[in-house]
């Protein structure tokens, strides 16, 4: 079944009235049913995700338009089935953590805050919107959706479906532009869970600090890759070329940069190179190529490289005979691009790129490269590519960061049982299971040695390739993802 797309919505008629008396309808609907039975709660879940299933072919084709070209088996495999994923193992669960915990001379009873509001990111606009909100739904509260103003069409759509399921008392999807999001943020919500940048985050906070409501930030960084001298350079050039271009590099758990030993450089680049070029459509206006959102960060990640290129950084040929490269301004495409000896002074040294580029830096010694990731502020991922466990103990030991992966990128962010998140500013997290009824806990070093992102690296291969995801087995965190933890009290 599907429906007709819904037209974009007037982004101002959305009030901060409006948003204030949804927040009432819901609370008071919130305190009138008490707390809700473990039958009720799965089965908003249920609905919540039979809306998203329902109309996922045009909330895919919405959002392959809005993207500029974003191939729709990509958004289904990405952004849709993690949620399905995700919402199977919650019910199976969800009964036994409503228990109360039994403690000396008493118990605690973990009990719903209320109204829980999910401002998700436009990378994976429904996963980061979808996910959350089912995590909330599972701990007994009410949800109300500020999706991605960049998408408003495809939010438009959420909104007409969900409200097919769902009363707004319940569920409500929310569509607007920057001054809603604002509006959003400064709503006197039981928490709010945010989902983007360290700058706009920090924005947040900073609204929602003003009626002292809890917040939940999933924040970007930059995620730095280490190649040992040990380490096998097929395997990383493979599995480094194929999460740098997922989704056209717009992805958290990106890598960002790359330290190889200098007497390896000309190795690792010649067989990145290759990678890159097996596995990316070329030119950037080839079908299948996944857009950068918009014109404003399209321009940006062009800027971050002629900025480097100026001061003396190097690019890699990638060019195949006969193939034009570059980037096409009409479609926002980029063609994958490797930096070398890039200077300290250059902006994209610095700024998350959240795009197909890759800088990479030599070292002599493992110091120097601990010493550079812990001057900066701690990514949400870091990856580790060797065989030489020495080393590795050195480098999680000395390091800080969200979570790693081993002689993989991003797998950490798939490992079902464990907390997803950063730490210093990125210190608010997710926590799966039963972590989603109790306060946030320190967390521990993630360790992925298993292969399942493969399946999804290929971003810029056509619908076909990338549809290979729909046979993997089902994960409960996910890449990209939202923090949702504190959404009961304990």
């Amino acid at each position: 079944m599907t429906t007709t797309a819904t037209p974009t919505p007037d982004l101002q008629a959305i009030t901060a009235t409006d948003l204030e008396d949804l927040v009432r309808r819901q609370r008071a609907a919130f305190r009138a049913e008490g707390i809700a039975s473990a039958e009720t709660r799965i089965g908003r879940i249920d609905r919540l995700l039979l809306a998203v299933v329902k109309h996922s072919a045009d909330l895919a084709a919405s959002l392959d338009s809005e993207y500029g070209s974003r191939p729709p088996a990509l958004t289904k495999a990405l952004d849709v089935l993690p949620s399905v994923g995700a919402a199977a193992e919650l019910r199976e669960g969800i009964e036994e953590w409503m228990k109360p915990e039994v403690v000396a001379g008493g118990y605690v009873q973990k009990r719903p805050l209320g109204v829980v509001g999910v401002v998700g990111a436009w990378n994976f606009p429904l996963e980061l919107t979808i996910h959350p909100a089912i995590d909330a739904l599972a701990a007994g509260n009410r949800v109300i959706i500020k999706f991605p103003d960049f998408h408003p069409r495809t939010g438009a759509i959420l909104a007409a479906a969900v409200a097919e399921y769902l009363p707004p008392e319940e569920v409500a999807v929310v569509v607007g532009d920057l001054e809603t999001a604002q509006r959003f943020s400064e709503l006197d919500l039981d928490h709010l869970i945010f989902t983007g940048s360290p700058a706009v985050g920090r924005k947040v906070a900073e609204a929602a600090a003003r009626n002292l409501v809890p917040t939940t930030l999933e924040l970007g960084g930059k995620n730095p890759v280490v190649i040992s001298p040990s380490a096998d350079l097929d395997l990383a050039a493979h599995r480094v070329a194929g999460t740098r271009l997922l989704n056209a590099g717009q992805v958290c758990l990106c890598p960002d940069y790359v330290f190889v030993p200098s007497a390896l450089e000309g190795a690792f680049l010649e067989k990145l190179a290759a990678e890159i070029r097996a596995v990316s459509p070329r030119p950037a206006s080839a079908a299948g190529v996944v857009s950068i959102v918009n014109e404003r960060n399209h321009s940006r990640v062009l800027r971050l490289v002629e900025d480097a290129l100026s001061k003396g950084a190097e690019r890699v040929d990638l060019t195949d005979p006969g193939t034009d490269v570059g980037s096409s301004t009409t479609s926002r495409r980029i063609d994958p691009t490797i930096l070398r000896r890039v200077p300290a002074d250059a902006l994209i040294a610095d700024e998350e790129i959240f795009g197909p580029v890759l800088p990479v830096y030599t070292y002599d010694d493992l110091d120097e490269v601990i010493d550079y990731i812990g001057a900066r502020p701690a990514p949400l991922g870091a990856y580790w590519f060797g065989s030489d466990d020495d080393e590795l103990r050195k480098f999680l030991e000395f390091t800080t960061s969200g979570g790693v992966t081993v002689n993989d990128a991003i797998a950490h962010g798939f490992l079902p049982g464990t907390p997803f998140g950063g730490v210093g500013q990125l210190r608010d997290r997710r926590l799966p299971r039963e972590g989603r009824f109790r306060s946030p806990l320190p967390s521990p070093d993630r360790r992925g040695r298993d292969d399942r992102c493969r399946a999804v690296r290929w971003s810029g291969r056509p619908d076909t390739r990338i549809g290979r995801v729909r046979g993997g087995g089902r994960r409960t965190d996910r890449c990209g993802a939202a923090g949702s933890t504190d959404t009961c009290r304990g």
